[in-house]
């Protein structure tokens, strides 16, 4: 073991004579380490963001959402533009959500939902809000749990009682000072009790966008029958509902558009109904059918729409891998030129130590003594090289996130594989400089000038 300290020894003097040289040889390995950690900090942190995103929408969730209805126009036989009556669809309603649960055999749980945009309304404080008409099977759905309180009890779902339960950012706007459980808050005309707190569920303000979804943090949530008897039932029609509707004409299309702002929600009872059937790969198939039941119980009107979130932000998440698998091959390309870097460079060394070579070898050292010390100084530069660009890894990653905002997470596992990867570099290409030192005639080497 001495004898092999004493060859180490050696070969970082050597390093350290030459420390400009060693550096430079050293850079290719020091980027291409920071550009592997970089890289895979960012494909790391796209798998999480996907991962965040699939607990917002839900697992094995399919989303119905109304669509405008557009009626058509043609010409009459003497060519003036005449209108084609649709037929009558009663919209997205609680029946349709019911007939679901009982027909379809694949469905899990359902959670109806109604939203409206209103004001919140407490000694004198007043912000907008979203009321959400829910099930408590909304909660189950999208992973929500109750910080504070209790859930909406049978007899409150049923009689629509004047109860409801509020996201976290509702709790420190209105209630800064005290326990929000009993007390009453108005929302739009109504006055609601508090039973409950949400936990607080951190999402971003991109994601909402992308996703279609409410920030659950600032939401207010009544039993839907309450929502519907003591706020509002569009399925009921009442002549204020039909104030303010005008009719325009668009190509060959006429389309109703109403004062209010959302008009596809005024002829829907719902605003959204989502299904979660028991396994993924039933999605699909219960996609189609849910299509079928709807389209005969809105008198062939399609009305609605249906996504699966989940298998989009799949399909998303394939095509980042792809395009991260992509990014890391690129930055493991600056690994190889390092290596190559370190190759021409110590073969250079040899060329230059010649006499160095001879005289250790004619002092007693080895062929394999001398393939060690060169091999020793070829790893002690990637090894180096490595430690450097770990560092700059780490600080690239973080500057890229503060930059760009994209979320990047180091992880241990890319840190040892770009090391391990440098130090096989590092072994790989500095064997050959290696052998050709060792392969060296002591004779002629002593005699180099």
């Amino acid at each position: 073991m001495e004898r092999y300290f004493y060859i180490i020894n050696i070969a970082v003097e050597a390093v350290f004579a030459n420390r400009f040289r060693s550096m430079l040889t050293a850079l290719g390995i020091i980027f291409g380490v920071a550009a592997v950690i970089a890289m895979l900090a960012i494909g790391n942190g796209a798998q999480q963001e996907i991962l965040e995103q699939i607990k917002l929408v839900g697992l094995n969730n399919i989303v119905i959402t109304p669509k405008v209805q557009i009626e058509n126009n043609t010409e009459d036989d003497e060519g003036s533009p005449g209108k084609v009556r649709g037929k009558f669809s009663p919209g997205l309603t609680l029946a349709d959500a019911h007939s679901i649960k009982k027909i379809i055999p694949t469905v899990n749980i359902i959670s109806p939902e109604v939203i409206y945009d209103t004001y919140i309304l407490k000694d004198g404080f007043r912000k907008p809000a979203k009321l959400s008409g829910i099930t408590p099977d909304f909660f189950k759905i999208y992973n929500l749990t109750i910080q504070e309180g209790n859930m909406f009890s049978e007899q409150q779902l049923t009689d629509g009682k004047a109860v409801c339960i509020i996201g976290p950012a509702i709790k420190s706007k209105f209630f800064q000072q005290e326990n929000p459980i009993g007390k009453y808050i108005k929302c739009g005309n109504i006055w609601l009790k508090v039973i409950g707190i949400l936990e607080n569920r951190r999402v971003s303000e991109g994601i909402t966008e992308n996703l279609g979804i409410s920030n659950y943090n600032n939401n207010i949530y009544a039993p839907i029958q309450t929502v519907l008897l003591r706020f509002k039932d569009r399925s009921v029609v009442t002549g204020n509902s039909l104030q303010g509707v005008s009719v325009f004409v668009s190509g060959n299309t006429m389309v109703a558009i109403s004062g209010e702002e959302d008009e596809k929600a005024k002829a829907n009872q719902l605003d959204k109904i989502v299904v979660q059937v028991n396994e993924s790969a039933q999605l699909n198939p219960t996609k189609k059918i849910i299509v079928q039941m709807l389209t005969r119980r809105h008198s062939e009107v399609v009305d609605f729409e249906i996504k699966i979130p989940e298998l989009l932000l799949k399909q998303e998440q394939k095509t980042k891998d792809i395009f991260n698998i992509v990014l890391g091959a690129i930055a493991s390309i600056s690994l190889i030129v390092g290596g190559i870097g370190i190759m021409n460079i110590m073969l250079a060394s040899v060329m230059e130590r010649i006499k160095e070579i001879g005289i250790r070898m004619a002092t007693g050292a080895t062929k394999k003594d001398i393939v060690f010390q060169f091999l020793a100084e070829a790893i002690l530069i990637s090894i180096t090289g490595g430690l450097i660009g770990i560092m700059f890894g780490i600080a690239f990653a973080k500057v890229i996130m503060k930059i760009t905002d994209i979320l990047t997470i180091v992880s241990p596992g890319s840190i040892i594989i770009s090391f391990g990867v440098s130090v096989a570099v590092g072994i790989l290409f500095g064997y050959m400089p290696a052998k050709k030192a060792a392969e060296q005639d002591p004779v002629v080497s002593l005699r180099h000038e």
